[in-house]
């Protein structure tokens, strides 16, 4: 019998940026172990059977179409090989008699069956389908035990381990309740709604209909899509002519905090916008999980909204305790504000030498001397290419930017920094270009002349700096941000068009620490490292794995040409040429690669002896003075239609002349005309690479 089965979890409140995430582990896990044991039909997708619900205090999933019984299954054992089954008497060996007395039957009842690896043993047999109510209760225990939790608790003396304290288990398979233990409690249909408004315990007549019940009578809604799309309505509903702070994570976060959203609207002495409104913003949000409102213009009003999970008559009382502990955290941010206006970011700087930026790259102090150097190299060679860089305006930005970390703001709301820097260089009437750059110089890709120098300098000293003492990320793991820093910089060279050398870059960057300190081959390594990170970036543009391949396998230091070479890649493969022409630069290269290094460097135009090379190497000749300057002046897409223009001749030339023929000159001839017809290809993609036939 098929029905759906009902799956919840009733706890202590859980952490709420984790719920969404051990929701969906919970309802993935459970899904996975019952198909894997037959009783969800093997075709059934995720997405039409699953719905999962998370609240505070619940982790629910409820799947269609279970089966109370699981379908009869064939069992399949592979056993030893052939050839170790025997011995040279024709007798069975003991890992073949073991084989068959671990299966529970003679030699006799085993099956020969073979492979690409040869010929085995394996046992067969018919399983019977086991009930639900014998598997139920070890699926659900093994993901819980799988869940992502960084923390687990035990609680009233026992043994289990969860997250928080659970309370209640439910497995209810349609009507049924299945029988089980999960984390020392019993299974049964009974279930508890919102921790006030609810009206005690609910008992589930049938697992479809867990949701209405909860909601009509447990006053709590149970689906965490359903919860946040209510709070998401309300607050634009209670703004008025305001409007909410987008924030996702904030939203998704009180989305967690509450079982049945009531949306409360609050306000604060408008005296406290006199502080920077990102100050107050971020007290409101992270403090007290606060919806700001905004003007039309986006300036902060006087006004705010919050999600309460408690609903009642006559809010008042609720309404004025939260106005009465935001005065006291917005009275906390005007302090630090007004306190650290009193000293100038200039005189900050020096005491930087007390702040330790890494034990073994000394203190931030000697880290902005570094930047200071790094973001007036990076001005000056900016200034070469004609892009606006102000040197003197990049030098006073670089040394004042990291100024205020000493600041009381930034001590208490370190994502200010930066933000913090611009208001206070302001009001200490440093330029409004250096108070821009230091606020921008933490961008991920900066807007103004001066952010683009200090915040390249910034990276590029940390790739070096912590990359170079061996602090390399592994896996997830990446403490000093490296590789968010990496496409920092590659993003500013490619989206501001900069036709900066990336090598030059990082060995500037590696000469402004002390010799010794970073270790040899960083550079190299930094810059393999830094194209791995862009091919993610990369694919994300919509670009193909094997076109993003074809680029980059060029190995290039110009970031600001990859975009272009990757656009003239796409337009080419759509020409009718390009498949042909790919497939023969894949045989020019294994051509090449067998010849070991025998090509000349020049061809020689006496030894042309076919119509078909000479030919191929006329028409090259022309297409090379027509390319060259195409690609100096970035023209990739022009410059690979005009080189396709070469199909017929590379066609004509593979069906009519052989190259690796037994005349040493006339072969090694051969190969310097295929070597230079790679390397016209090769100066804006390696189309070798370009793969037909399957996706890119």
């Amino acid at each position: 019998m098929q029905d759906s089965l009902l799956i919840e979890l009733l706890t202590e409140e859980l952490p709420p940026k984790s719920l969404l995430k051990l929701s969906k582990a919970f309802c993935q896990g459970i899904f996975d172990g019952l198909k894997e044991q037959g009783f969800v039909a093997a075709e059934a997708g995720y997405e039409q059977a699953v719905t999962g619900y998370a609240t505070p205090r619940r982790l629910a999933v409820l799947i269609k179409d279970v089966l109370d019984k699981q379908p009869e299954r064939t069992i399949e054992r592979k056993g030893p090989a052939l050839a170790s089954a025997f011995d040279q008497n024709e007798k069975p060996t003991p890992a073949l008699t073991g084989f068959a007395k671990s299966c529970g039957v003679e030699i006799t009842a085993l099956h020969k069956q073979s492979d690409k690896k040869g010929e085995y043993f394996v046992f067969r047999a018919k399983q019977p389908g086991e009930a639900l109510e014998k598997h139920l209760a070890a699926i659900v225990a093994g993901v819980i035990k799988k869940l992502p939790v960084a923390k687990l608790m035990r609680w009233g003396g026992s043994e289990v381990e969860f997250v928080r304290p659970v309370h209640g288990l439910v497995m209810l398979h349609g009507k049924k309740t299945v029988p089980g233990e999960v984390l020392g409690l019993q299974s049964g249909n009974t279930t508890l709604g919102h921790r006030f408004l609810g009206t005690g315990k609910i008992t589930l007549t049938a697992a479809d209909g867990y949701e209405k019940a909860l909601e009509k009578e447990g006053s709590a809604i149970p689906g965490f899509e359903q919860r946040r799309s209510l709070i998401k309505d309300k607050l634009r509903a209670a703004a008025g002519d305001a409007q909410p702070l987008e924030d996702a994570d904030l939203l998704d976060e009180v989305t967690a905090l509450v079982e049945y959203p009531v949306v409360y609207a609050g306000q604060f002495d408008a005296g406290f916008l006199s502080v920077p409104q990102e100050c107050l913003i971020l007290s409101m949000k992270q403090h007290q999980k606060y919806f700001p409102l905004l003007d039309a213009n986006g300036k902060l009003l006087p006004r705010f909204l919050f999600v309460s999970n408690n609903q009642t008559d006559n809010p008042a009382a609720i309404i004025h305790g939260n106005e009465r502990v935001l005065r006291a955290r917005l009275s906390d941010a005007k302090f630090f504000y007004e306190q650290d206006k009193k000293t100038k970011l200039a005189d900050r700087v020096p005491k930087l030498a007390n702040v330790v930026y890494h034990n073994k790259l000394g203190s931030q102090l000697q880290r902005v001397e570094r930047l200071q150097k790094l973001a007036v190299a990076v001005a000056e060679k900016l200034k070469e290419i004609k892009f606006a860089a102000d040197v003197k305006q990049v030098e006073r930005a670089a040394y004042l930017c990291k100024a205020d970390l000493l600041t009381g703001m930034v001590g208490e709301f370190p994502e200010l920094q930066g933000v913090m820097g611009r208001y206070y260089a302001l009001h200490d009437g440093e330029a409004p270009e250096v108070a821009e750059a230091i606020r921008e110089h933490y961008d991920r890709v900066p807007e103004s002349s001066g952010g683009i120098c200090v915040g390249l300098a910034d990276k590029l000293d940390t790739l070096a700096g912590i990359y170079g003492i061996g602090l390399i990320p592994t896996g997830d793991k990446d403490p000093f941000g490296l590789r968010r820093a990496a496409l920092s910089v590659l993003r500013t060279l490619m989206e501001k068009n900069l036709s900066l050398n990336l090598m030059q870059l990082l060995e500037i960057a590696e000469a402004q620490f002390p010799a010794g300190v970073i270790a040899k081959e960083t550079v190299p390594e930094l810059y393999e490292f830094m194209l791995e990170r862009l091919k993610p970036y990369l694919r994300e543009q919509e670009f193909g794995a094997d076109e993003v391949d074809a680029v980059l396998s060029l190995k290039p230091t110009r970031m600001d040409w990859i975009i272009p070479r990757l656009k003239a890649i796409q337009a080419f493969r759509k020409m009718p040429e390009a498949e042909a022409l790919a497939a023969a630069n894949k045989r020019i290269r294994n051509i090449l690669k067998q010849a070991k290094g025998e090509a000349r460097d020049v061809i020689d135009l006496a030894l042309l002896e076919a119509e078909e090379e000479k030919r191929l190497a006329e028409q090259m000749e022309r297409l090379e003075n027509e390319v060259t300057p195409l690609v100096h002046q970035g023209e990739y897409t022009q410059a690979l239609k005009q080189l396709a223009a070469l199909r017929p001749a590379v066609d004509a030339f593979f069906d009519k002349v052989m190259v690796m023929v037994e005349d040493a000159a006339l072969r090694d001839n051969r190969l310097a005309l295929l070597t230079k017809l790679e390397g016209l290809f090769m100066r804006v993609a390696d189309i070798s690479k370009l793969q037909y036939g399957a996706p890119s």
